[in-house]
């Protein structure tokens, strides 16, 4: 095995990887000597040796983040800030036991899934990451352009006419991106810098948003300021969320005339749900799981850095994870939540209505309006209505009405920018507060173009650098193409393909769950006693989890024809259950 193969993290003997790379062997000697030193020394080794969690909280301190934790703000204020810390501890728990199962057994996980488990979960896995890849890459171009355009550059890059701006804006963060990953795909120095970048757009991002929070601090909450106190009520877990609007929310409700009171409690708890789906689906996707072992095999680790890869992930991933979405949503819930978008509706019933409504936003308080319409009038005699017709009887529905719909609308960055500059000034409501928005999108989107390019080269069994490693990651950059055609307001793309992502996440949960459990493979490595019950029982609650959300989402999305997708891939892996069981009993033979 030459050192470059060891480096990229091959299979073989692992004593023969561990010696045949001088600087593995250093950095295993540096934190074997930390130990005996003492805590502090230790802390400090892993700090200098940190990396892969950083990798993953690039992608997940991303364009779906924020786009979850600002409509978690806008639909539930605080009373959900619970939500993505809990989702975040549940993901770690898993990325934990992928962690200490890849430094044990230093192979490649896709190689050791399809062996040792199952190969459709396996393959499942792979095309899944890649699929998440492609479809999570759009939001993030689209989450980046609109920063530009609306917070950082308005008088020039938002001057420039559609498509053109959006063009412009598009390639120069498609160029950063690109840059950056083939930092990653040089190999060597290049994971350095590589790192060294995503950490530094990451703490970026936390200390925009941090700034705006601490401004908001010094205002007095009658006036958009933060609640401290509700803040940390927030932390506390409201399960009934998932059936019922949040508590903040139903004297408006109330206020609706009883027989339309049903429309709006159902249209309000379908969003909190998908808002929902969507922050856990962002805290770790499929893909993320993908990322981890073979970032940590890509910069040679063993089991002797397991300690540092739990470390890594509680500092490189949950902390600037739980600063960044926490400063989103107490940002928009202090501007946005049960407060109707100006320009739509008149404060008082029967009072005047004070300014103009923001250009974006009329097309979704319309829609709306003409569904509560809809539901009002029935559906054939709402189709025999004219477009002008529709408009005129929707803007007499009554204030109460009116005025929920001017809530809920979806608001995006630019909106949250100006609620933001008259309590914070421009400096920080528009420019730091639009650099963490554009840190997001860029940082999201690099890194899962670096994914893609370690799927792709996983698939045709090819080291994990070069230009199979770029072409991987160049094919992902066809979502840059939704930001140029997406008109709808930005982080609410992130919606839709945060569902589809979380259905695709028990796959990887079920596949280390298992192989966590395979004696014959992780051998003398296999937690025994206390730590495997541990091991076990953080497992099950996460699969289980992650299942529920996954089976949840297919149903309200197919309905029945979900039993029959299920039943379908479970019939594929029993099939390859017995077919692989078969070659074993013939190998032995």
């Amino acid at each position: 095995m030459s050192p470059n193969e060891a480096e990229q993290g091959s299979g073989g003997p692992q004593q023969e990887v561990m010696h045949m790379n001088p600087r593995i062997e250093k950095d295993r000697q540096s934190i074997l000597d930390a130990q005996r030193t003492g805590k502090g020394a230790l802390f400090r080794t892993y700090l200098r040796l940190s990396g892969p969690g950083w990798l993953q909280s690039g992608i997940t301190v991303g364009g779906v983040s924020f786009s979850s934790s600002l409509y978690l703000g806008v639909l539930a204020g605080v009373s959900m800030m619970w939500l993505q810390p809990l989702a975040m501890i549940l993901g770690i728990i898993m990325l934990g036991a992928i962690a200490y199962v890849t430094l044990s057994i230093r192979q490649r996980p896709l190689k050791a899934i399809n062996e040792h488990v199952n190969p459709v979960l396996g393959w499942s896995w792979l095309l899944a990451s890649m699929a998440a890849n492609l479809v999570w890459s759009m939001p993030q171009y689209v989450l980046g352009t609109r920063a530009l355009q609306q917070n950082l550059s308005p008088n020039f890059l938002g001057a420039i006419p559609d498509p053109w701006g959006r063009i412009i804006c598009v390639c120069g963060i498609l160029g950063v991106c690109i840059t950056a990953t083939m930092f990653y795909g040089a190999g060597g120095r290049g994971v350095k810098v590589f790192e060294i970048i995503i950490k530094s757009i990451v703490s970026l991002i936390v200390v925009s948003f941090m700034g705006v929070v601490i401004k908001l601090s010094f205002v007095p909450v009658e006036q958009g300021g933060i609640a401290w106190g509700q803040v940390l009520r927030g932390l506390i877990p409201r399960l009934s969320m998932l059936w019922a609007p949040a508590a903040s929310v139903k004297p408006y409700v109330e206020a609706v005339a009883p027989e339309f009171r049903a429309y709006w409690t159902k249209l309000i708890v379908g969003q909190q749900r998908d808002v929902m789906i969507a922050a856990t689906a962002a805290a770790v996707g499929i893909n993320m799981t993908f990322l981890l072992p073979y970032s940590m095999l890509r910069k040679g680790w063993d089991k002797y850095f397991r300690g540092l890869a739990i470390f890594d992930l509680s500092t490189g991933l949950f902390i600037p994870f739980i600063l960044a979405t926490g400063f989103v949503i107490i940002a928009s819930a202090s501007q946005f939540h049960t407060k109707p978008a100006p320009g739509f509706v008149a404060d008082t019933e029967g009072g005047v209505i004070a300014g103009e409504p923001a250009a974006n936003l009329v097309g979704a308080y319309e829609g709306l309006l003409s569904n509560r319409l809809k539901s009002q009038l029935g559906a054939d005699a709402f189709a025999k209505l004219s477009a002008e017709e529709v408009k005129k009887q929707s803007g007499n529905l009554p204030w109460a009405d009116r005025r929920m719909a001017a809530m809920l609308v979806k608001r995006d960055n630019m909106n949250l920018a100006k609620a933001l500059e008259p309590l914070t000034g421009d400096f920080l409501a528009q420019f730091v507060f639009g650099l963490g928005v554009l840190g997001m999108g860029i940082s999201a989107a690099t890194m899962l173009m670096t994914i893609n390019g370690l799927c792709l080269c996983e698939m045709l069994n090819r080291p994990l650098k070069g230009w199979t490693q770029r072409i991987g990651s160049l094919i992902v950059s066809v979502g840059a193409l939704a930001a140029i055609f997406w008109n709808k307001p930005a982080p609410w793309l992130a919606m839709p393909t945060s569902v589809f992502c979380i259905i695709l996440l028990p796959i990887a949960y079920i596949a280390f769950f298992l192989l966590m459990n395979q004696k014959t493979m992780l051998g003398e490595n296999m937690p025994r006693g206390g730590r495997r019950l541990l091991w076990n029982v953080l497992m099950a609650i996460a699969t289980a989890a992650a299942t529920l959300v996954s089976i949840w989402s297919l149903w309200s999305r197919l309905g029945g024809w979900s039993i029959a997708v299920v039943a379908g891939f479970v019939g594929l892996i029993a099939i390859a259950h017995f077919m692989q069981k078969g070659k074993k009993a013939t190998a032995t033979t």
